[in-house]
């Protein structure tokens, strides 16, 4: 059945019966000329509530309204008389869950472009325990007017891109919404971004909106493989080829599941999703744990190397969430004796993840963003690369504090999914993986998604890329830079207990360069260097 174009589902119930009701009303009164009188305000309640609801249908600011009309204002009631509701009832909070209810807010004002400013002070406790701040400076620098840049690009790249500070992290068609996907690239077209397929594959969706693209290949080599699943280069020259198509990274793992494959059941792959992906229709298509197009670090980089080639010399790297310390460390020999540098790694936290996985990955494999991202900044430095190579990084990342404190580690450009995820009207209501996402972000449901209005959600996304990096340049200018390049671990401070401060030079203690190659005593990396080799990925003992 459909009404209004629309399948009828219980989402609509509730207008449903109001529109029935006042039909009937209305056709007693006109029947029944003694019953105006006690039907009147019956029929002017039913009527305006009728009103409300196909209001509600037709507009185009929020995704909850047009998917529960009527009913999703009771979620703006309960937020009116006491906010604290609105996290339990509407939003799937409880302790543990990735961001409060303060975070979202945030995001929302600024894609909205609303006042975030908040009187009476910071609200946080800022005597507890791992309370965390940046020092800023006496003699601040001006506020820069334009947004940040890194040109990304080694010495092997013919086609470097100069690339924004803050880009939209993997999230692949399929996990998102078609509808999702294109408000994102129209986003970053207008805000002058990227945007990271996820290992999905390069969609139409992608290219929709015009925004420049990281194409992310996964172990499942999507979009570019043959029919046996392995690696086509010729399908992937022809994609990677294309002017939209910036950067390419091949993911080693991701943070919110790594070292686990996945599935994509055969009854969710649709005609559709076969042919972006290139798997048969109605199967199951599978993610190995693992690559199967290396198995070495040299060959890892012989193949960073022919991506490199086979896209005419765009910026070619890799994804990963640091597990041995002493892997990534082979990966770093390899480097020194082939000269093969990959243009950028990206180190995707074990905090980060916007996608369903096993509980124990989610909690409990994987390295947090900063140690990674310190380890990896000093790795490369104590071998005297770090020139060479660009560092990405993602993980929770969401206001300009959070960038800043990841450039503090090392980075040199930040990815964000959730807050884009939260641009284009995500509540976290953590049903993603049920494909009945309330606000048609994460879900394959036409019904559910078409209330994500493209053209409005695209605005969000520019406007909260805009005034996140707006609050980074205030936040650069405050602490004496004139680039977010310039933070080092110095300038964050920590509280490590209640009478003990200690900066993040003191916790996460640099590298000189080339101090690994002249042999070093940083228990960090002094047996896990001893333990790496180039030809395999197997610790030496």
């Amino acid at each position: 059945m459909s009404w209004l174009g629309l399948p009828f589902t219980p989402r609509f119930l509730l207008l449903t019966l109001v529109l029935v009701i006042t039909a009937l009303l209305i056709s007693e009164m006109v029947l029944h000329h003694n019953l105006i009188e006690v039907l009147l305000i019956p029929v002017i309640v039913c009527g305006g509530l009728a009103i409300v609801g196909i209001r509600d249908l037709i507009q185009t600011r929020s995704s909850i309204l047009r998917n529960y009309p009527i009913a999703a204002h009771l979620r703006f009631i309960f937020e009116e008389i006491r906010p604290e509701m609105r996290q339990y009832f509407f939003e799937g909070e409880t302790d543990g869950t990735p961001f409060s209810r303060d975070t979202r807010a945030i995001v929302y004002q600024r894609a909205k472009m609303v006042l975030d400013k908040r009187p009476f002070g910071t609200q946080a406790d800022v005597y507890a325990d791992n309370f965390e701040w940046l020092n800023h400076s006496i003699a601040p620098r001006p506020v820069a007017k334009e947004g940040f840049r890194v040109m990304v690009g080694g010495p092997d790249c013919t086609q470097a891109y100069n690339a924004s500070v803050f880009n939209i992290s993997a999230m692949s068609f399929g996990a998102l919404s078609a509808n999702a996907i294109k408000a994102l690239s129209t986003g970053a077209q207008s805000g002058g971004f990227a945007q990271d397929t996820g290992e999905g594959g390069l969609s139409p969706y992608h290219r929709a909106g015009g925004g420049d693209i990281i194409w992310e290949i996964g172990s499942g080599y999507f979009g570019c493989r043959n029919d046996d699943g392995t690696f086509s280069s010729e399908k992937f020259a022809a994609t990677a080829g294309l002017d939209q198509v910036k950067m390419v990274e091949l993911k080693l793992s991701q943070g919110a599941k790594p070292g686990h494959g996945g599935v994509l059941p055969g009854a969710k792959v649709s005609a559709e999703i076969a042919c972006i992906r290139g798997v048969p229709e109605g199967k199951d298509c599978i993610s190995p744990a693992r690559h199967s197009v290396f198995s070495t670090p040299i060959e890892l980089l012989q193949v960073v190397g022919q991506l490199r080639q086979l896209s005419g010399g765009k910026p070619a790297g890799f994804k990963l969430c640091i597990g041995h310390p002493h892997e990534f460390l082979s990966i770093c020999k390899a480097m020194l004796a082939t000269g093969l540098t990959p243009d950028f790694i990206v180190v995707d936290g074990k905090e980060g993840g916007t996608g369903a996985a096993p509980q124990e990955f989610i909690d409990h494999l994987g390295m947090p963003m900063r140690e990674g991202l310190s380890l990896v900044h000093n790795a490369l430095v104590g071998v005297g690369l770090r020139d060479r190579i660009r560092i990405g990084a993602a993980g929770k990342i969401v206001t300009g504090f959070d960038i800043a404190r990841a450039f503090a580690l090392g980075a040199d450009w930040c990815n964000a999914a959730r807050g884009f995820m939260f641009a284009i009207g995500c509540i976290q209501s953590q049903s993603c993986h049920t494909d009945r996402c309330p606000v048609g972000v994460a879900t394959q449901d036409p019904g559910r998604q078409r209330a994500l209005v493209v053209t409005d959600k695209a605005i969000r996304v520019a406007n909260f890329h805009k005034a996140t990096v707006a609050s980074l340049a205030e936040v650069v200018a405050a602490a004496g830079l004139d680039h977010p390049n310039g933070f080092t671990p110095h300038h964050v401070s920590r509280r490590v207990s209640p009478s003990e401060i200690k900066t993040f030079a003191e916790l996460y203690r640099g590298l000189k360069p080339g101090e690994l190659l002249e042999g070093t005593d940083d228990p960090r990396f002094r047996a896990a260097w001893a333990m790496a080799r180039a030809e395999t990925f197997e610790a030496a003992f």
